[in-house]
């Protein structure tokens, strides 16, 4: 090995990468580094397998071309430093070898032998396993500590996220190496130590989950919800959306091996209604039906969106602090709508209309809070990512309330140019009890050493595209409500799913930000 302060280094141009596995995401992987100026060898047992990945790689770079994102040259030099083998001796002189081969733990094993045997002492081994722990594949290894996680994510070329991960027995300077190498190829690198799911796929688990429970308990409908994750969290995609797109026979396989390797811990239980999807071959977009339907003329399902319309309300009155739904105040403003401010003590903040009270979602029933302030006419609203902008907002009002609740919350909203979803009354509405898991989530993979704060949320806007990091985005709700919210779904549920992290805990208690 060389020095530690070469090995923190990226690997030189001349270093000759090899890339396992022509498929897909190996011939993602052979694409990026080539397009770094390496030389690499594309390995795979069938001519005809290099060949198709030898063509994806070549079709890909056309577009590019076409998109004047490449000159033609540019293309073709890219291409003549992949070079394809089908034996795998041809790998003896590389620096770095990273295999893109099938998700089996006995395989890769074989495999890694061989090419201990094969390779220069110095030269790294890593893997593209999204699943399998680093250390189980580094088990039989004469030198364990050669062997990293190198987990890109798919499409390789696109997508800027690389997992950098270190089992038990991996040596720091090659994981650093391999963290400044994927740096060096444009790629947004983080470090994370071998557990199940990593970062993302373990820190997005509640992302899909808690979108499950919500409509398998009838709150609301999928298109519903979807368009409440997307206009009012800001994300790219809902939960249904995604789920039909990756296949719910991988996603489903994802929560299930999180599940089992966590020893069934109820914060990763798969959920029923996606299991009778997988079990009846709904498997999203690639079998043409999941949630959604994706035959030729099906019909897009969209929010029902009809609701009444009803006056505005002459003014209102907030009453303490809105904290991160202070720009309601603005916006209500710009309405027209007159807004007093007063100071309140030792209560919850709120906004008054006439004899109608709105507070923010803080994880309890809309009915145990009319209910615990004796107030009957209650409603409660979800959270955005942010109110001065957002779109639509989902709202429930406790079984207590009237006729007048319904209207003037509906005809507040309606005159701040906001959609109303309407849900069933259930503890944290949909976007805070997703934001809050996924927080928690976050926050206990910090706690429990698997990667750094920072990491976390680069690893979740980068892997997933989320529009802001979780822990960033509980800096911003506040960590004391993301934590009373959590303590409020796990009283509401009487689970343990909702437990809040013990970092999350002592950070409510010592009032602290995870970014400062």
């Amino acid at each position: 090995m060389n020095s530690s302060s070469q090995q923190n280094q990226a690997l030189p141009k001349s270093c000759i990468v090899g890339v396992i596995g022509a498929g897909t995401m190996g011939a993602g992987i052979a694409q990026v580094a080539a397009n770094s100026a390496h030389t690499v060898i594309l390995f795979d047992q069938s001519q005809e397998a290099v060949q198709r990945g030898l063509e994806f790689i070549s079709s890909g770079l056309q577009r590019q071309v076409k998109r004047g994102k490449l000159t033609e040259p540019q293309r073709q030099s890219i291409l003549d430093r992949i070079r394809p083998v089908t034996e795998i001796d041809a790998l003896a002189d590389c620096g770095l070898v990273i295999e893109a081969i099938v998700e089996n733990l006995k395989i890769k094993q074989g495999l890694l032998a061989e090419l201990e045997a094969l390779c220069a002492s110095d030269c790294i081994l890593a893997s593209n396993t999204s699943s399998i722990s680093i250390t189980a594949l580094a088990a039989q290894m004469s030198h364990p500590e050669r062997l990293v996680g190198m987990h890109f994510f798919n499409p390789a070329p696109v997508m800027k996220l690389v997992e950098v991960i270190s089992g038990i027995a991996t040596a720091p300077q090659v994981a650093h190496q391999v963290h400044a190498t994927a740096t060096e190829w444009g790629k947004l690198a983080v470090h994370a130590k071998s557990s199940p799911g990593f970062i993302v796929n373990r820190v997005a688990r509640p992302f899909y989950a808690e979108a499950l429970r919500i409509v398998e308990e009838g709150a609301t409908d999928i298109a519903t919800l979807d368009a409440l994750v997307r206009e009012a969290g800001g994300f790219r995609m809902g939960p249904f959306e995604l789920m039909d797109l990756i296949g719910h026979d991988i996603n489903y396989s994802v929560t299930c091996s999180v599940f089992e390797a966590y020893y069934q811990d109820p914060r990763f239980l798969p959920s029923l209604l996606q299991k009778a999807l997988v079990d009846s071959g709904r498997l999203g977009r690639k079998s043409g039906q999941g949630f959604y339907s994706y035959a030729d003329g099906a019909e897009t399902v969209t929010p029902d969106d009809n609701l009444p319309s009803y006056a505005a309300p002459a003014s209102i009155k907030v009453y303490g602090d809105l904290g991160v739904a202070e720009p309601l105040i603005e916006r209500a403003a710009s309405a027209g709508i007159s807004v007093e401010c007063l100071p309140i003590d030792g209560q919850e903040a709120f906004i008054e209309i006439g004899t109608v009270r709105l507070f923010l979602t803080d994880g309890r029933f809309a009915a145990e809070r009319a209910a615990t302030t004796r107030h009957a006419n209650l409603a409660v609203f979800d959270l955005a990512r942010d109110y001065s902008t957002s779109k639509r907002l989902a709202v429930a009002f406790a079984d207590q309330s009237d006729d007048e609740t319904r209207q003037a919350t509906i005809g507040l909203f309606q005159a701040l140019g906001i959609t109303i979803s309407i849900l069933d009354d259930i503890p944290g509405l949909v976007l805070m009890r997703t934001v809050a898991m996924l927080a928690n989530e976050a926050c206990d993979a910090v706690n429990q050493g698997v990667c750094s704060v920072a990491d976390a949320d680069r690893a979740m806007i980068g892997g997933v595209n989320y529009p802001l990091g979780p822990l960033a985005w509980s800096d911003q709700i506040g960590t004391s409500s993301v934590f009373n919210c959590l303590n409020n779904l796990q009283q509401s549920y009487g689970e343990d799913r909702y437990r809040p992290s013990p970092l999350l805990r002592r950070m409510h208690f010592s009032g602290s930000r995870f970014h400062d």
